[in-house]
């Protein structure tokens, strides 16, 4: 079994904020993240994934199992393997997934405009390198 990995959009702002989110809280180092952008992802053809194979959802999340999750359906799996308090948001998993998503692409669409876009991807720190795979 494999480690599980967050794949994210290196240069959007929302996702950068929420793996910053997420290192805070893995104090067991359970998830690794990789960006959209990097080679993982691109071994992984995560493009088959995508609404649209030129665009890639946010987040993409490749659980222990190597399934892989999109769009709300990542989130909240994400959230339940966190544990503690997180995996009562597990219960929006009963919630039709048309109607998590599409609150999930609302925000998807505009998360450049409302949380900024970066040149390029983000570079790990010297902490947080051993989380991080290319």
């Amino acid at each position: 079994m494999q480690k599980p990995i967050i794949f994210f959009d290196g240069v959007c702002g929302l996702c950068n904020r929420f793996v910053d989110w997420m290192l805070k809280r893995d104090q067991k180092g359970i998830f690794l993240f990789a960006p959209l952008q990097g080679e993982t992802a691109q071994e992984k053809n995560l493009f088959q994934y995508s609404n649209k194979s030129e665009e890639l959802s946010s987040i993409l999340f490749c659980d222990e199992n190597g399934k892989i999750h999109r769009a709300s359906s990542a989130i909240l799996s994400i959230l339940v393997r966190l544990g503690g308090l997180w995996n009562i948001l597990g219960l929006l998993l009963i919630v039709p997934s048309c109607l998590r998503d599409s609150v999930y692409d609302f925000i998807a669409r505009r998360r450049y405009q409302w949380f900024g876009q970066r040149a390029s991807c983000r570079i790990p720190s010297e902490g947080e390198f051993k989380a991080f795979l290319p």
